[in-house]
């Protein structure tokens, strides 16, 4: 269970991972908060945790100024928006400090945003867009030089050396490379990585997953992958509207295209957790009952916590034999609200409007 004494370590670790789980009222001050919220922390006996925004305001607190819990975890600023619509449109652009100057923006607060979301500076993610965009281009047949010269590089030398630090391989390698598009998705939970091959959804994980890296890497080698950025792949547009229904409880179903690259013993594993109905649970034992596997229960269990692909292929709807909820990689908070959710949702929502 999710104790006082556990939201109350959270708020005080500025825990990202417990957002959309509750909100601080502080009983001094007439405000709530998100569980990251960077303001001083209250006191214990000064805080009460309700588990939406709307329980917190029917009980007489106002949202923040400093976290704004009204507002989805990780947010686009409208501002920084517009410039990544811009970018997307016209990858050739070049935003220099200056021109973000002249709209009124601060750069170094550009910078700080997209070295927290990207993990690069935004003048390094206009570069990695520009040869991202030329990568595509000779993925899909356009000449080397040609590329780069379309994207702004009068140097074919100079461009090779930014697309080797960028892609670590050559140019030419790229005619022949699979591509995995990638993008950030919101939701109540949090934000989610979700990537995609030619073939589908291959994965899709919570941004504070610890093996994120991990699973991306392994993706990455298991289809001699290479990662880009993208906002108009057809199966990430897909996921992207199922996601928002599902969490606006009117779908119960996903017809997302999947491609879950894995050994027999894991695909067969994940392929009976599709089975488990929305709203539903089962054991480990039974799981593994049902894989003809009785005696197999650990092996199971670490096939369902090497999944990649959260809520699709559901190994929330798995729980211990006594009822108790074992280890999530999303954290047991976030499986405990799903369920929840979704047992919430199958008893009030009309199946006539539901997915």
């Amino acid at each position: 269970m999710l104790t006082a004494e556990r939201m109350y370590q959270a708020i005080l670790d500025k825990d990202v991972s417990f957002e959309g789980i509750f909100v601080t009222a502080v009983k001094t001050t007439g405000i709530f908060c998100k569980p990251s919220c960077t303001a001083r922390k209250p006191k214990r006996e000064n805080v009460e945790f309700y588990s939406t925004p709307t329980l917190a305001m029917q009980h007489g607190y106002r949202p923040c100024k400093v976290c704004q819990p009204m507002l989805p975890l990780g947010e686009t600023p409208t501002e920084i928006q517009k410039l990544l619509d811009e970018i997307a449109q016209n990858p050739f652009a070049k935003i220099k400090d200056c021109d973000i100057a002249t709209r009124g923006l601060e750069p170094h607060t550009i910078r700080r945003w997209f070295k927290k979301h990207h993990n690069m500076t935004f003048q390094a993610y206009q570069r990695m867009m520009r040869v991202g965009h030329a990568f595509t281009q000779i993925h899909e047949g356009e000449s080397i030089t040609a590329s780069a010269f379309d994207v702004g590089y009068n140097s074919l030398s100079g461009f090779n050396t930014r697309f080797r630090e960028i892609f670590e391989k050559s140019p030419r390698s790229a005619r022949y490379s699979l591509v995995i598009y990638y993008t950030r998705i919101l939701t109540p939970l949090g934000p989610m990585l979700a990537c995609a091959s030619p073939e589908g959804i291959c994965l899709l994980e919570f941004l504070d997953r610890r093996m994120l890296e991990q699973e991306l890497r392994d993706i990455m080698q298991r289809l001699d992958a290479t990662l880009l950025p993208s906002q108009s792949n057809i199966h990430l547009l897909q996921l992207e509207q199922e996601l928002q229904e599902y969490f606006a409880a009117k779908r119960t179903q996903f017809s997302c295209a999947l491609h879950a690259p894995a050994s027999e013993f894991q695909t067969t594993v994940w392929k009976t957790l599709q089975t488990i109905p929305f709203g539903q649970t089962i054991s480990y034992k039974q799981q593994s009952i049902l894989l003809g596997m009785p005696n197999a229960v650990r092996a199971v269990a670490h096939a369902n916590g090497m999944n990649r692909i959260a809520i699709l292929i559901p190994c929330h709807r798995v729980i211990g034999e006594n009822g108790a909820l074992k280890g999530y990689g999303g954290g047991v908070h976030r499986k405990k609200w799903l369920l929840d959710f979704e047992q919430t949702t199958t008893k009030n929502i009309p199946s006539k409007t539901i997915f």
